[in-house]
This record gives structure tokens, C-alpha cells and sequence, in this order.
């Protein structure tokens, strides 16, 4: 059996590689390049695009099907870090302990290059070694869930959302949109490479939207108890900027409760699943238990 260090070993080098490659044979100007490059080389767990690998894996697939799609999702990630972390925006000054991109490139050029990531990546999901039906679908549903009803839409609501007391409720829907959906893509996505039926898709989407939600409570936690050192960036920024959080709406013992809550859901959901899931079910407890 495929142990999880050995997947996440193997296949973060696979994802990078395949960045650089989409780096290097991009024939945008140098400094747009550079500034791309710098925020998709700036470190993390790769959870999002190792989660449409693990999909595949359950399948009993290869792996190697995923790679673009992997790569251009972590590509859409990139890009919204770099628009979050804006003076307009969060106005953070660092992301995964290093300057974010508009303090090192300026913020014309911050701009520029998440635009550019974002739309390099549908183009890289064109060059997948899948069926042409797949990439359409592929390319439709990474539209939907990073686009105004998702991870966009989940922004603009975030950003309203300050200095309002929010109900659990909206906290939960803004929550979903904002960071739920791109993960919700990413095992749609290795379920769609892997000939999944409707049923399955179904699953999987329930099963995203729970570890989505535990991903959102689990920073809310780091953001009152972790360190500068683990989350790269400074503590306690949510609530400088006033936005109703887990811990604040339901106090850490509440938060807390809510995290195994959707931790149970998520893995429940595996479990109507007839398929290996060994690797999604370590991924879940990682992100229940994860420090950055």
C-alpha cells in the first residue's frame, strides 16, 4: 500500500516540476515571469493539487493524468493569494514567512501576475493527457468554483463582511465559497480524470465541502494559537481587521467542536465510497491537525 509520506514526497516534486515547465516554456516578459515564479515557488503543502492526485489514486488510475490539472489549480490558488494579500485587500506584508509579491514587485505588477496565473491555467489543463469531453468539464467546473458563485464571490462576501457580527451561517457560507470550492474542484476534479459516475461526483462534492469547512475552522484556530513561525504570517489578523471568526462566534471550545464535527462528516462520506481511500483519509486528518 502507498503510504501517505511517500505520495506527498513523490508527487510534490512531480507538481513543481510541472510548474516549472509551464514557467518556463510561458513567453510572457521576464518581469512577469519572475513575479509568477515567485509566489508558485514561495513553499506549502500543495494540498489542493496533491488532493486531485489522491483522487485518482483511490480510483485505482494513474496519477500521471493529473498532473496539468494538479499544476493549474495550484496555478489558481497562487493567484488568489497573491490578489488576498494586496494593500486592498488583507494589505498583507507576508505570506508563508517570505515579502508577498506586491511588497518585492509592486502592486501594478501583483496584479498582473495573478491575472496571469489564473488565466495560464485553464490553457494548461488543455495540454492533459484526458479526453476533450473532460477538459471542458474540467475547465467548467474550475470556472465555477473560482469564479463569482465561488472562490471569488466568497471574497467580495468576506470583505463585506467586516466589522458585522455574522450568524454561523453566513460565516459558513462565505467560508465555503472562499476556500471550500477550490478544494471541492480539486477531488471533483481527480474524480472526473478518473471516469467517476454522477453517484460518485456526488460523494466527493459532500466530502470536499466538509474538509473545505474544516480547513477554514482550522485556520481560524492558528490565526488565536499558533505563531508567526508556523503560519508565516502574523497572528491574530482576523481579528485586527474585525471579521467574525469561529472562535470568536462560538468561543475555542466551540471551534474546536465544529473542526471534529466536519472532520467526522468528511470521513463519513469517504466511507459510501467503495474505493481506496487510505490516502484521502490521511489528508483529512492533516488538515484537522495541521500548524500552517
Amino acid at each position: 500500500m502507498t503510504t501517505f509520506e511517500s505520495f506527498v514526497e513523490q508527487y510534490k516534486k512531480e507538481i513543481e516540476r510541472e510548474l516549472a515547465a509551464a514557467m518556463h516554456q510561458s513567453g510572457a516578459p521576464d518581469s512577469l515571469k519572475k513575479a509568477m515564479a515567485y509566489s508558485l515557488d514561495a513553499g506549502g503543502k500543495r494540498i489542493r493539487p496533491i488532493l486531485v492526485l489522491a483522487t485518482i489514486h483511490a480510483f485505482g488510475e494513474e496519477c500521471e493524468k493529473g498532473l496539468q490539472t494538479a499544476a493549474a489549480l495550484e496555478m489558481v490558488h497562487t493567484y488568489s493569494l497573491i490578489h488576498d494579500d494586496l494593500p486592498s485587500m488583507d494589505d498583507d506584508d507576508l505570506r508563508r514567512g517570505k515579502p508577498t509579491n506586491h511588497i518585492v514587485f509592486g502592486e501594478a505588477l501583483a496584479i498582473l501576475a495573478g491575472d496571469a496565473l489564473l488565466t495560464q491555467s485553464f490553457s494548461l489543463i488543455t495540454a492533459s493527457r484526458i479526453s476533450s469531453e473532460q477538459k471542458v468539464r474540467l475547465i467548467s467546473e474550475l470556472s465555477r468554483c473560482s469564479g463569482p458563485e465561488g472562490m471569488v464571490g466568497g471574497q467580495v462576501a468576506d470583505i463585506e463582511g467586516e466589522n458585522k457580527k455574522l450568524s454561523i451561517s453566513e460565516l459558513e457560507s462565505i467560508h465555503f465559497r472562499k476556500t471550500g470550492r477550490l478544494l471541492q474542484f480539486a477531488v471533483l476534479a481527480g474524480g472526473i480524470i478518473s471516469g467517476a459516475t454522477e453517484s460518485q461526483l456526488r460523494h466527493l462534492e459532500q466530502f470536499a465541502m466538509h474538509i473545505g469547512l474544516a480547513f477554514q475552522i482550522r485556520d481560524d484556530i492558528l490565526d488565536v494559537e499558533g505563531t508567526e513561525e508556523e503560519i508565516g504570517k502574523p497572528v491574530g489578523s482576523d481579528e485586527s481587521r474585525n471579521k467574525s471568526t469561529y472562535p470568536a462566534l462560538l468561543g475555542m471550545d466551540g471551534a474546536k467542536e465544529k473542526l471534529d464535527y466536519h472532520i467526522e462528516e468528511a470521513k463519513n462520506r469517504l466511507e459510501l465510497l467503495q474505493f481506496e481511500k487510505s490516502l484521502l483519509l490521511s489528508i483529512t486528518d492533516m488538515i484537522a491537525a495541521r500548524s500552517s
